[in-house]
C-alpha cells in the first residue's frame, strides 16, 4: 500500500506532484531509502543515488476481482496513465518509451541492475517507463511514469521517477556479449 491509497485520480494533481518533486533536490549519492507516511507507514517516496521514486496514484486492491471487473480496473488504470502522460506531454513535449518488463525480470535472479533499475525491480515496478528529458532547468533531470502491479490481487500503482541521469533501457547484465 502507498500513501495514495483511496485518493481519486486527478491528472492535474498527479502532474503537480511530479513537477514538485522535479523542482526539489535529488540526492547525488547515498544509500537507497524508503520514506513512509508517519502514522500509517505507507510508502511515500524512495530516495537513492541520483533518483527519486514515488507513487502518484493507487487503485483499490483487486482481491476477489476477476473477469470483466478486473479488465475494467486495468482499463481504468491505463486510462489514468494515458491522461497523466498527456498532461506531462503538455509541459515537456513528446515522451518516449523505455521498455522494462522483460529486462528487469531476466535480471532478477542474477547480476543486479544499476540504480534506479534495481529499486524499480525491488518495488515490483516492472511497467514500461514513459520518459521525458533532459528537461529544462538548472540541473539536468529526466522524469518517467509507469503503471505497475506486483501481483493479480494487488492494487495497480502509477509511479513517477525523477532522475539526475539519463533514463535509457537497462543493459541485461546476464547477456553475454
Amino acid at each position: 500500500m502507498t500513501a495514495r491509497s483511496g485518493e481519486p485520480f486527478d491528472a492535474g494533481r498527479a502532474a503537480s506532484v511530479v513537477l514538485a518533486h522535479l523542482a526539489g533536490p535529488v540526492p547525488p549519492t547515498g544509500p537507497t531509502a524508503d520514506e513512509g507516511e508517519p502514522v500509517t507507514g505507507e510508502w511515500t517516496l524512495t530516495r537513492g543515488a541520483g533518483f527519486l521514486l514515488f507513487p502518484v496514484w493507487e487503485s483499490d486492491p483487486l482481491t476477489g476481482v476477476y473477469g470483466r471487473a478486473w479488465n475494467e480496473a486495468e482499463a481504468t488504470a491505463e486510462a489514468h496513465l494515458t491522461a497523466l502522460t498527456a498532461e506531462l506531454d503538455r509541459h515537456w513535449g513528446p515522451h518516449r518509451t523505455v521498455p522494462l518488463h522483460l529486462p528487469l525480470l531476466r535480471g532478477r535472479t542474477a547480476q543486479p541492475f544499476p540504480e534506479p533499475f534495481r529499486t524499480l525491480s525491488a518495488k515490483d515496478c516492472h511497467g514500461d517507463l514513459t520518459v521525458w528529458g533532459p528537461l529544462p532547468g538548472a540541473a539536468p533531470r529526466w522524469a518517467a511514469v509507469s503503471l505497475n502491479q506486483s501481483d493479480g490481487d494487488a492494487p495497480m500503482i502509477i509511479t513517477a521517477l525523477i532522475s539526475a541521469r539519463p533514463i535509457t533501457e537497462p543493459a541485461d547484465p546476464d547477456r553475454r556479449r
